[in-house]
């Protein structure tokens, strides 16, 4: 993984975020899912190829919602609820830990706070939608498909060892 924004731009002041920048090279390489571009970045790492030079760009971006189930009244309650209890659990400990005897009626207390708070705040965030959006999902950004781009120095060795690859994986 690599963070946008905080690499070493040449000029660019020290500490400070870089600007998004698009990326450079040549294509070394096309894959219509990620994991083999990443296999290809593999290979190439597998055979001490210099892969700070290589960098994978997802093309063509799209954002895909996958529905995940319907969403009840029950549903909305009882996930409030969970994610209330730990709330409260970790207030409810650290109150015991500061409080004179370290009373586990603390933890108890905080606790049931939490799980009243969890499931008054989940039926007033549901019920203000008004069924709106009666579902739950899960979003995840993908590409089209996945270039795999090398610096100009290593391209050529960078697609004869791309090229081997693809040949060893037609054979098997």
């Amino acid at each position: 993984m690599s963070a946008p924004f905080l690499g070493n731009r040449p000029g660019a002041a020290p500490g400070l975020p870089n600007l998004p920048e698009p990326p450079s090279g040549w294509p070394i390489g096309s894959y219509a899912k990620y994991e083999e571009a990443q296999r290809a970045v593999d290979h190439l790492a597998d055979n001490d190829f210099p892969v700070a030079d290589v960098t994978i760009v997802g093309v063509d971006l799209m954002l895909v919602e996958r529905v995940i189930g319907r969403l009840t009244w029950g549903r909305v309650l009882a996930t409030g609820a969970a994610s209330g209890a730990w709330l409260g659990l970790f207030v409810g400990v650290i109150l015991s830990l500061f409080s004179a005897n370290g009373s586990f009626g603390a933890i108890l207390l905080g606790l049931g706070m939490g799980i009243v708070f969890g499931v008054v705040s989940g039926a007033i965030t549901y019920g203000a939608s008004r069924g709106r959006r009666d579902f739950t999902s899960a979003s995840q950004l993908v590409a089209g498909r996945y270039d795999v781009l090398c610096q100009p120095r290593n391209a050529e060795k960078a697609r004869d060892m791309l090229a081997k690859l693809a040949i060893g994986s037609e054979q098997t």
